[in-house]
C-alpha cells in the first residue's frame, strides 16, 4: 500500500484543529465523530461513488471506511491532513471492493491506483431556489454528466471528481489518492477530453431535434385554430371570408 504523504506544508492551524478533533474522538466523544463525518461526507461520498459507479455500494464503502477510521484514529499522527487520511481510507476500501468484484467475475483484479490505466471508451445543490423548469433542467444535466462520468476509467473518475467537483488543488488530489502530481494532471486532462467528446456526441444528436414540432405541440396548435374558427363561424356554419 502506498505510504501516506508527509504533508509538511500543512498549516499549523489545520494540524491543531485535526489533532484536537482526533483527541476528542479517541476520548470517546461521539458528537466529535459525528462532526467529522458530516464535515467530510460529501467529498468522501463523491470519491466513493466515482470509484464504484453505484450509489448503494458507495454508501456501504463510506460506512466501512468511517468504521475503519474510528478504529485507527488512535494511531493518527497528523503527518497528513485528516481529510487526506480519510480519502485514502475510502480509496482503499473502494479498491478492495473492486478487486473482490473482479475475482467474482473471473477477470484480472484491478491494479494499484498508482498504475497507469489505459482509457476505456456534479454540483452543489446549495444554490438559491430556482423555478421548477430550471431545477428540472439542472437535474437532467446533472444526471447526464453523471452517466458520462460513469463511462470513464476508474482512475480518471476519481481525479475528475476531486479536481472538478470538489475543486481540490493538484497537490491535494495527489495526496488524497496517493499518486504523483504529474499523474493527476494527465488524468485530469484526459478525463476532461473524454467528457467533452461524450457530451459533444449527445449535442450533435440533439441538434437534429431542435425546435421539434409534432405530437402534442402540433395537436395543441391545430385544436386552438379550429376552436377560433368555430367561434367565428356564422349561424349557417360558414366561416367569414369563406366561399
Amino acid at each position: 500500500m502506498t505510504a501516506l504523504p508527509k504533508a509538511s506544508a500543512l498549516p499549523a492551524a489545520s494540524r491543531d484543529e485535526d489533532a484536537a478533533l482526533v483527541r476528542r474522538i479517541v476520548g470517546g466523544d461521539v458528537a466529535a465523530f459525528e462532526h467529522l463525518m458530516r464535515l467530510h461526507n460529501r467529498r468522501l461520498y463523491r470519491l466513493a461513488r466515482a470509484t464504484l459507479r453505484d450509489d448503494a455500494e458507495a454508501e456501504d464503502a463510506l460506512q466501512e471506511a468511517y468504521l475503519a477510521a474510528h478504529r485507527a484514529l488512535g494511531a493518527f499522527r497528523g503527518e497528513s491532513a485528516l481529510a487526506t487520511w480519510l480519502s485514502r481510507l475510502v480509496t482503499n476500501e473502494c479498491l478492495d471492493r473492486l478487486r473482490k468484484q473482479a475475482r467474482r467475475h473471473n477477470i484480472f483484479p484491478i491494479g494499484s491506483l498508482d498504475a497507469e490505466i489505459e482509457p476505456e471508451i456534479a454540483m452543489d445543490d446549495s444554490r438559491q431556489t430556482e423555478a421548477p423548469d430550471k431545477a428540472l433542467v439542472r437535474a437532467q444535466m446533472r444526471a447526464l454528466l453523471e452517466r458520462k462520468l460513469d463511462t470513464l476509467p476508474q482512475a480518471f473518475r476519481s481525479v475528475f471528481v476531486l479536481r472538478v467537483v470538489e475543486e481540490l488543488s493538484v497537490e491535494e488530489t495527489a495526496q488524497s489518492l496517493g499518486i504523483p502530481e504529474a499523474t493527476v494532471r494527465s488524468r485530469h486532462f484526459r478525463a476532461r477530453s473524454l467528457m467533452r467528446e461524450a457530451l459533444a456526441q449527445d449535442i450533435d444528436l440533439a441538434e437534429r431535434d431542435l425546435y421539434e414540432f409534432g405530437g402534442a405541440h402540433c395537436d395543441r396548435v391545430v385544436a386552438a385554430v379550429l376552436a377560433v374558427l368555430a367561434r367565428l363561424a356564422t349561424p349557417t356554419g360558414t366561416v367569414p371570408g369563406g366561399r
